[in-house]
């Protein structure tokens, strides 16, 4: 990760040539303070050994977000008491400073409580955008500028592009160079100004090199597994947090069907989502058409089934709409063509942005199933397609 050269006309109109390191800043490396979000797993530890190796000082910081002794025995959470053992190892071993936060307050009303009431109100939350919105993009964030970093780096795979150079020009967000693992989605509600001060060296490459680069560096976690679980529920049951959260919640209520037909009970709405089919509790008949869940009506506690075919949504209607593309609110958007992701495992798809009413909604060319409110609608340019332009909440989808 050497220099690279940046050619900047000053205000006398003479073309200078700054050095720009690979973080962008036209100072050496050694002169470069980055703070590093370090959660104990390997990506982040790569992101902080390969930027110390580079000669960047580094400064790691793990938050501790949760007290969940079953966690810390997983191997599939992340931010329990064994990463942040693992983060600090890794800090001693490249010779950089280490430190952990106590964000559990934090986290908890940010996070936790969020997660909680979603499902109650009948939605299917998304804990990690929530996060990335509070607690590490805020609240991390101010503390990297407070200890004066240039920037805080993190082991995302997204990448952050500055179009004609870093000097005068904002960043822009990308999906990442390996489609499997872009995080894009869940990065959604970024701001314009902490996208400026974020980098995401990852982004460019395969998470396979990644994990050679883990070994080449002597990582003691270079073959711990990836996260595959919300790190606050290590056990991936849900409903077990929540009734920890809220211990009412598990209200029994009716299973209808969308032609009004009481069906059958179920044991509280937190326990099912948008497209489920098993676990419904009740006998689809022989020879009918399986059932699904459509709707969960939080107000009448009722889950509402039917079939497959009225899963099909291609209108969706948000809320908090974030925009990251530089100059689109001075763009008309009604009937741009652009590219969404309503789940972060789906490819985007077709859509475009129409105007109803006051309000800018989504068409998506083609419908789509389980589209879940709760969830995320992310934007990405139809004519640039790894380009993130924003995103909003998903209200309802008809």
């Amino acid at each position: 990760m050497g220099m690279s050269e940046h050619t900047h006309k000053t205000s006398t109109g003479r073309l200078d040539t700054l050095s720009l390191n690979s973080l962008g800043f036209a100072k050496p490396c050694a002169d470069t303070r980055v703070v590093v979000a370090m959660s104990g797993g390997v990506d982040s530890s790569v992101c902080a050994a390969m930027l110390a190796r580079a000669g960047y000082e580094v400064i790691g910081i793990t938050l501790q977000l949760y007290d969940h002794g079953a966690a810390i025995k997983s191997a599939k959470a992340c931010c329990a008491g064994q990463d942040i053992y693992d983060a600090k190892r890794v800090a001693e071993a490249h010779g950089f400073p280490h430190y952990v936060l106590d964000y559990e307050s934090k986290f908890s009303d940010a996070v936790m409580d969020d997660f909680a009431d979603t499902y109650l109100k009948g939605a299917t939350p998304i804990p990690c955008v929530r996060c990335n919105q509070t607690v590490k993009f805020r609240d991390l964030l101010q503390v990297a500028k407070d200890l004066g970093a240039d920037c805080m780096a993190t082991g995302h795979y997204v990448r952050r592009e500055v179009v004609g150079g870093q000097v005068g020009n904002k960043a822009e967000l990308h999906r990442a160079v390996d489609a499997t693992k872009d995080q894009s989605y869940f990065l959604f509600t970024t701001s314009q100004e902490q996208l400026d001060f974020l980098r995401f060296p990852l982004g460019g490459q395969d998470k396979s090199v990644t994990r050679d680069m883990a070994i080449e560096l002597g990582l003691s976690v270079a073959n711990k597994p990836d996260s595959q679980d919300i790190c606050f529920v290590p056990t991936g049951k849900y409903t077990d947090v929540i009734k920890k959260l809220r211990p009412d919640a598990a209200n029994p209520g009716e299973v209808v069907h969308v032609d009004g037909t009481v069906l059958g009970m179920h044991e509280g709405i937190m326990h099912y989502t948008i497209g489920q089919r098993r676990g419904l509790n009740i006998k689809d008949g022989s020879g009918q058409d399986p059932l699904y869940v459509l709707r969960l009506d939080a107000a009448k506690n009722q889950v509402i089934v039917g079939e497959r075919k009225k899963l099909l949504k291609s209108r969706i209607y948000l809320k908090e709409v974030n925009w990251l593309g530089a100059g689109m609110f001075e763009q008309a958007l009604d009937g741009r063509k652009i590219r969404v992701k309503t789940r972060s495992m789906r490819p985007p798809v077709a859509a475009k942005f129409k105007a109803v009413g006051n309000d800018i909604v989504v068409d998506l060319d083609k419908p789509e199933e389980g589209i879940a409110p709760g969830q995320a609608c992310v934007f990405y340019d139809g004519e640039t397609p790894s380009r993130v332009l924003g995103g909003g909440w998903i209200v309802r989808a008809v």
